[in-house]
This record gives C-alpha cells, sequence and structure tokens, in this order.
C-alpha cells in the first residue's frame, strides 16, 4: 500500500440519490454536489427527472438515462422511485451498483415492505442508509446487506436485538398517536 494514492478524479462521484413517490414528491434525497445549489433547483430537478421517467417500465430492472449532462440511474418498486445521479463521464455499472444497494437496503430494512407509507414510517433508518452508502459524493459500500447491518446496530436502543427494537419502536408510534389525539 505504500505510495498509493487515492485520486479523487478516478473515484466514482454519486451526485444525488433521490427517493420519490409515484407523483413525483420527495421521501428522502441526498445531494452531494452544487450543480443546483438552491432548493428550487433540486426540485426542478426532480420534477424533470420523475417526467422523463415515469412511462418507462424499470419495474424489473435499473434503466438507465441521460439528462442534463448526467447519467441517472433508476428503479420503480410499488409506489416508489429510486434513482441514482452521476456526472456523464461516470461508470453506469458502478452508478448501477449503488442503486441496487440502496434499494436491497431498503428492502431489509422495511422487511419487503417497500412502498411510500412504510418508507415515510422508517424515514430515520431511509436517511441512515444514504449516510452509509455515499459520504460527500464518495462510494463507501454498495451491498445492501452491511448497510442495513450499519443502519440497525445505528437504531438500537442499547444494543436490543431487532425483534425487540420493533415492539419498542411500535410502542413508541403507539404513545405518540394517543398523545396527538388527546391534544387535540
Amino acid at each position: 500500500m505504500a505510495g498509493f494514492l487515492l485520486n479523487h478524479d478516478s473515484c466514482p462521484v454519486i451526485k444525488n440519490i433521490l427517493l420519490l413517490d409515484s407523483e413525483g414528491k420527495r421521501v428522502a434525497v441526498k445531494y452531494y454536489s452544487d450543480d443546483w445549489p438552491t432548493n428550487s433547483a433540486k426540485l426542478a430537478f426532480e420534477k424533470s427527472i420523475f417526467t422523463k421517467t415515469q412511462k418507462t417500465n424499470a419495474r424489473t430492472e435499473a434503466e438507465i438515462t441521460m439528462f442534463e449532462n448526467n447519467i441517472i440511474v433508476y428503479k420503480f418498486v410499488q409506489d416508489l422511485h429510486f434513482f441514482v445521479t452521476g456526472g456523464d463521464e461516470e461508470n453506469e455499472l458502478i452508478l448501477a451498483t449503488v442503486l441496487q444497494g440502496f434499494f436491497d437496503a431498503v428492502t431489509l430494512l422495511l422487511r419487503n415492505n417497500v412502498d411510500q407509507r412504510e418508507a415515510l414510517e422508517n424515514l430515520d433508518l431511509i436517511l441512515l442508509c444514504l449516510d452509509e452508502i455515499v459520504d460527500g459524493g464518495m462510494v463507501l459500500e454498495t451491498d445492501g446487506n452491511v448497510i442495513a447491518g450499519k443502519v440497525s446496530s445505528h437504531n438500537m436502543d442499547d444494543g436490543a436485538p431487532l425483534s425487540e427494537q420493533t415492539i419498542t419502536q411500535a410502542l413508541a408510534t403507539a404513545r405518540e398517536h394517543l398523545t396527538r389525539s388527546l391534544l387535540r
């Protein structure tokens, strides 16, 4: 390893990872590039991407498209649309691997219930997923099992097993709903 330098130019760079609903609205998004400096620019990009891809059949496997000098790899599952964006010089296979890692981790964390309602209820897990996959545009991990494992370990209450953790979460959610209904 002596003399090995990590050249930022040779590393794949992810510009954003988007999870949108079936109407093109945000579920979870993370931008790693200054290509979209304002929130309105980000929202406009998301709307354009959604409009461009919504008529495609990206349900069985990931699709690839070019848009505004970017390569976008995307996949649809139920009412969720997964997108990974890289520059036009990026390797599509690497972008597709990032997309598949994100999708696999979300599938594991949502226990195969990959839909908008479940995603919104577990938004914290999905955002942690994004943090485990990419940092500052650099790809950290693409194995869905590893990503889900790291996210699950972040989410544990003092090392409680996953089965007990979900009961704890369910009780917390029930408590929250009860409190809200009493405060009305």
